[in-house]
């Protein structure tokens, strides 16, 4: 069944800096359960490319298979998309950017499709750099096959039915962490405050951004014993930062104590609101990264927030060599440069 969306809208709805409302950044209607973490994460993905004002027929999304891989249907009608295969979107997603790096590029993955099936290719994308933001929707189960335990189910954890998951859990944050991802993330489906920020950040990074999204599924992992419920994760929620995006403008300062909260007017007119980071975390020194994660797990803390950023990222682009222009857009010259050519490059191998 198809559901259509209503082509009109109110002529005086708020525009971007591209003159569109957030109505063009919209999709099909959602065909997930109501009450859908993944949904929020939709709506949280529309709003941060909203504010950003990047044009949707510049955006490639990609994903690959299960319920969180059917939401890029769900936003961005107007951008270019792909649905691979079970656990391979990465590789897919690896080869359209290299051949056109002037796209921007969004990887919708699930905690079965990506820490699953699909964690050899996780991996090499994450330790690779390629330039784009990979969003992990985790609910921690296979929704669309009733609600077995993913790799991401925590030890302990109860499924609705009743059995306890006795293996220990892959943490993707860490994982990507110490692959070499240059932007780390973990946010909460619930959280719009804190995830659009996050996916902004996100997407002006200039290497692998990786934010992991608990995303409560409500028919199969959202009871009592689950540690990926609405209720379990707003209780052991540990934000370690708030943060927001800036473009060159004059400055705006503010000075509080760490854990304070302020309220801080911005160019537009919106009030941000800050929350100080713990003392104890610095998201730019790696080794701390993942020791403050492991030392807040210990604490069955489900840690927020920005936890590891490298300024100086490099792309894969970059580390390749590879041309600037669209192979789209190459001659057959550029693309076939002939026998000589091929000879030189087989001579710097031997």
């Amino acid at each position: 069944m198809s559901y259509l969306k209503p082509a009109l809208h109110h002529p005086k709805l708020p525009v971007n800096a591209l003159g569109l409302t957030r109505r063009d950044y919209e999709g099909s209607i959602s065909t997930l359960c109501a009450g859908c973490g993944h949904d929020s994460i939709s709506a949280a993905i529309i709003q941060a490319m909203w504010e950003l004002g990047i044009a949707p027929h510049r955006v490639a999304k990609l994903s690959g298979i299960g319920c969180s891989s059917k939401t890029p249907d769900y936003f961005l009608g107007a951008s270019h998309g792909f649905n691979s295969v079970h656990g391979r979107m990465p590789s897919v997603l690896t080869g359209a950017n290299l051949a056109n790096r002037e796209l921007v590029y969004l990887g919708v993955s699930g905690d079965g499709d990506s820490a699953n099936i699909g964690i050899g290719q996780f991996m090499h994308l994450m330790r690779r750099g390629v330039n784009m933001t990979y969003i992990v929707e985790n609910n921690g189960v296979y929704g669309l096959t009733k609600g077995q335990f993913s790799a991401t189910s925590d030890k302990g954890s109860k499924a609705k039915r009743g059995t306890v998951n006795a293996d220990q859990p892959i943490d993707l944050v860490a994982l990507a962490i110490e692959l070499g991802a240059t932007y780390v993330a973990r946010s909460f489906s619930g959280d719009k405050e804190q995830l659009v920020p996050l996916i902004k950040g996100a997407l002006t990074h200039g290497g692998v951004a990786f934010i992991d999204c608990i995303s409560p599924c409500v028919a199969f992992n959202n009871h009592d014993g689950s540690t990926k419920s609405y209720d379990y994760v707003r209780e052991h929620n540990e934000a370690v930062n708030r943060l927001d995006v800036f473009f060159d403008r004059s400055e705006i300062t503010a000075s509080y104590a760490p854990g304070e909260l302020v309220e801080v007017t911005q160019h537009d007119g919106s009030v941000l609101r800050l929350r100080k980071r713990h003392e104890d975390h610095d998201p730019t020194d790696r080794v701390a990264a993942m020791t403050y994660l492991a030392r807040h797990r210990a604490m069955g803390e489900i840690v927020t927030g920005l936890l590891y950023v490298n300024a100086e990222a490099e792309d894969l682009h970059r580390r390749l060599g590879t041309v600037a222009t669209p192979l789209n857009r190459l001659d057959d010259a550029a693309l076939c440069p002939g026998a000589a050519a091929l000879e030189k490059i087989n001579a710097a191998l031997r």
